[in-house]
């Protein structure tokens, strides 16, 4: 009898080894992956799975109806709806570049610039009053002066982009230097 045991239970632990190590890894559910993302103008985002939506009404108010038939109303400052994982659609909102900024001249120096929430800035060289917007998950600003700069995220860190009069953001930049917001905020 012991043989008989020994006989039907090696193959049937080396065929359940075998099976487990043939056995694929589950795939990680859809809603990991896909996702619709709701960017409000005030930067905010909303991460909504893409699998669970039914339909999106944008007629004021603005619904998501979901597959299970409950039903959630979007604020009417929407500025753009975004489809993809969330980390590829991570780009600074406007309140990421709200503060004071340390940024170079181009000639080595440094001077300051301030972003308020209104679209007002400021800067310590030059002619000191601009306003400025977020166009692409950038703070574009127009001086007063006909100067122009752009501040962006790169990787990790960020930059300044200035444009002299007469050039525009399209343009052949002036000078690129490093930014630093002296007063950070997340993303």
């Amino acid at each position: 009898m012991l043989g008989l045991m020994r006989v039907v239970a090696v193959p049937g632990i080396l065929l359940l080894t075998l099976a487990g190590a043939a056995a694929k890894p589950a795939p990680s559910p859809a809603d990991d992956r896909d996702s619709i993302v709701i960017v409000y103008k005030d930067g905010h985002r909303q991460s909504v799975a893409a699998t669970a939506v039914a339909r999106i009404d944008l007629k004021a108010p603005a619904v998501i109806v979901y597959k299970d038939g409950h039903r959630e109303k979007i604020p009417a400052d929407i500025d753009r709806i975004e489809f993809g994982p969330p980390e590829t659609a991570m780009t600074p909102g406007r309140r990421h570049f709200v503060g004071k900024w340390e940024v170079g001249e181009g000639n080595g120096g440094h001077f300051f610039i301030t972003l308020d929430e209104d679209g007002t800035a400021k800067k310590s060289i030059g002619a000191s009053h601009g306003t400025w917007t977020l166009v692409d998950g950038e703070a574009r600003i127009n001086w007063d002066d006909g100067w122009h700069d752009v501040i962006r995220k790169v990787g990790t860190k960020h930059e300044k982009v200035a444009f002299e009069p007469g050039r525009s953001f399209d343009d052949t930049p002036s000078n690129v230097t490093s930014a630093r917001n002296t007063q950070p905020r997340p993303i």
